[in-house]
């Protein structure tokens, strides 16, 4: 009883420790995103489809689709470690699974809260 009450108590940590904002990921607003990706020391993400890239992004941004098996191994091969990530899509969400997938890989992140719907509406005009 006392093993099956400490691997319960063992899987509870393991999994509320994996919920939990990463250290290296900062959620920022349109016009923090648009100070930061300023920096020489920032790298843009683009992380939507090729075609929603396509159809309008941030001037500067690399398009890296988050959906595609090979993300996490396109990003590590093609983004420096010593820069910043700067990751957006479309409203958050699949940015967010970027930044926590990157941050895993020992990336510094930040992601755009809102996204490109965020980034149009405060930022830039649409295109």
């Amino acid at each position: 009883m006392k093993k099956l009450l400490t691997l319960l108590l063992g899987l509870l940590g393991f999994a509320s420790g994996c919920s939990g904002q990463h250290d290296s990921i900062k959620t920022v607003s349109a016009a923090e995103f648009a100070e930061i990706i300023k920096s020489d020391s920032v790298i843009l993400v683009d992380v939507r489809t090729a075609d929603e890239y396509g159809a309008g992004h941030i001037d500067g941004a690399r398009n890296i689709d988050v959906l595609k098996d090979g993300f996490k191994s396109e990003a590590v091969a093609n983004l420096p470690k010593d820069k910043t990530i700067a990751v957006y899509c479309r409203s958050g969400k699949r940015s967010m699974k970027a930044a926590r997938i990157l941050a895993n890989e020992g990336y510094k992140v930040v992601n755009l809260r809102g996204g490109w719907l965020e980034w149009t509406e405060k930022c830039k005009p649409k295109p």
